[in-house]
């Protein structure tokens, strides 16, 4: 009976020992650029809020509106009787918003990545997957009964050879916006890669979707390919659209397959109704406010020019995601509460969320910030970061 307490006792007490040990912090508000923890109000930094859509009144109203038509639960799952109008309404919005013919809602992208490839990998099969990819992606892989094999990140020659030699039906996932690191993944290549040996693409958008594109499309749209170079294309509705959930996009024949074959949809309680019609006004908002990227890609221009004079260590992206490699796991912790003592949140992320030695801080930035609150965190970030 004691076997499994000491167990976990040790676990715990070798993340302490390695800096890696995670604490939950409490918001005493909602998201935005200005959040309150304890009693104290930061700026915001490390949300993934990117639009700065999860606040918004229209979005606010219109869960409340639906709420009070629909209830708060969905009942059951979709399959039972959990499925309502503005679910249906939102996945036919999803799917026009990606130029596919249907999408499918899931209750979180873990849910639907892991679900996803466990329903369409069999034993056999290999499944390719880039050595960044986000863990949900790698679980689904490890768990499908399929070869596993992962690529040098955004590296095609690797991608090329190892697809070569892998005998069977085979599939390549990658992320379309790499969440640590925030750089993209090379997708007209891959994709070309991939029609070359006759193997599937799948793409996770979570961090591309409402972002990159000329319509905020995501990744898929912005390298130019469409449902047929791109046959699974996922996404979440927690990061750009402000709310929660997540969805699959593909053709008449996926879809129906994953509804009648992966288990992460068929047994779980569908997401709120008033989440769906909070998600759908948000997809509004996000098509017509373009205005809302282009902020976002001025902030994201600004913070790099001020790294560059300030020679912070700055990874190589473009997107909303601004990682400062540290390399310790306590120097980047120590950092991050340095931060916070001067009123900015920004999370230290450490392994195994990242490679050892590889720590960094993880700077989000949002169209919801303004250039004077980046212009304050580039400030701190001179004063607290370590000089040559």
């Amino acid at each position: 009976m004691e076997a499994f307490p000491q167990r976990l006792r040790a676990v715990l007490e070798e993340r302490r020992a390695a800096g890696l040990y995670r604490q939950c912090q409490t918001l005493e508000s909602g998201q935005g650029p200005v959040v309150r923890v304890d009693g104290r109000e930061y700026l915001n930094f490390c949300s993934n809020d990117y639009l700065g859509l999860a606040s918004h009144p229209k979005v606010i109203a219109s869960l409340r509106a639906a709420a009070a038509v629909w209830g708060v639960g969905s009942g059951a799952s979709h399959l039972v009787c959990g499925h309502s109008a503005p679910h249906r309404a939102l996945e036919e919005a999803l799917a026009e918003f990606t130029g596919r013919p249907r999408a499918l809602l899931f209750s979180s992208g873990y849910a639907a990545n892991t679900g996803i490839l466990q329903a369409l990998l069999q034993a056999g099969d290999t499944v390719l997957q880039d050595r960044l990819n986000h863990a949900s992606l790698l679980d689904g892989g490890l768990h499908s009964g399929a070869r596993l094999r992962r690529f040098a990140h955004n590296d095609c020659d690797d991608l090329a050879r190892k697809l070569q030699q892998s005998p069977g039906p085979a599939l390549v996932a990658v992320d379309g916006v790499f969440s640590m690191d925030g750089d993209s993944a090379p997708l007209a290549s891959i994709a070309r890669i991939c029609q070359q040996r006759q193997a599937w693409l799948m793409v996770d958008d979570a961090h591309g979707l409402g972002v990159t594109g000329a319509t905020g499309a995501g990744s898929v749209e912005a390298a130019g390919l469409g449902s047929g170079d791109v046959p699974v294309l996922m996404a979440t509705l927690g990061k750009a659209l402000g709310t929660s959930g997540a969805f699959v996009a593909g053709d008449e024949l996926l879809i129906e397959a994953l509804i009648q074959s992966t288990r992460n949809y068929i047994y779980t309680t569908a997401m709120p109704p008033a989440l769906a019609a909070a998600s759908l006004t948000a997809l509004g908002l996000l098509r017509e406010e373009a205005w809302r990227r282009d902020q976002l890609a001025a902030l994201v221009a600004q913070f790099r020019r001020g790294a560059a004079d300030l020679s912070l260590p700055l990874m190589g992206s473009d997107s909303a995601i601004q990682p400062l490699v540290v390399g310790d796991a306590e120097r980047a912790v120590q950092l991050s509460q340095q931060l916070r003592e001067r009123g900015i949140l920004i999370s230290a992320i450490r392994p195994p969320t990242v490679p050892a030695g590889t720590s960094r801080l993880r700077v989000t930035l949002s169209a919801a910030h303004t250039a004077e609150q980046v212009e304050r965190l580039l400030n701190a970030l001179s004063e607290v970061w370590p000089r040559a």
